[in-house]
């Protein structure tokens, strides 16, 4: 199949490169509308999935919540999740000396840490409307 780079698809990768943050497909979809008022999410689905096989988007796996996309070839970073809009974002570094006691002859090949709590824009949000809450 030819790899083509429409103007649909280049909506979709200023969307990821602007947010530069993991997306899900209705974030991209909301964001690439700016540059391209007429797209639809079924072809947001088929550019990701696409921009994925060229090696230009990886998937990044939450527990317990949908498939978020990301820029491909960024240094080893983890994510922190708001649990009030959903919202994923990027943490630089790792926690350093983390050595897991493993089972007997296992041997471990990756990670996965994720942080929840609050983003700076919902704790702002609640400060701003919760009786008696200070403001930062």
């Amino acid at each position: 199949m030819e790899k083509r780079n429409t103007k649909q698809k280049s909506a979709i990768r200023n969307a990821f490169a602007e947010a530069d943050r993991p997306l899900s497909p209705e974030e991209a979809l909301a964001d690439a509308q700016r540059y391209y008022p007429a797209l639809g999410i079924a072809t947001i689905y088929r550019n990701i999935q696409s921009l994925v096989e060229e090696g230009w988007l990886q998937a990044v796996e939450i527990p317990g919540s949908s498939t978020r996309y990301e820029v491909a070839g960024k240094a080893h970073h983890h994510h922190f999740q708001c649990n009030q809009c959903g919202k994923l974002y990027d943490l630089e570094g790792c926690i350093p000396n983390f050595k897991p006691k493993l089972p007997q002859g296992f041997r471990a090949t990756g990670h996965q840490f994720f942080l929840y709590g609050i983003c700076s824009a919902c704790r702002g949000h609640a400060s701003k409307h919760i009786p008696g809450s200070a403001s930062n």
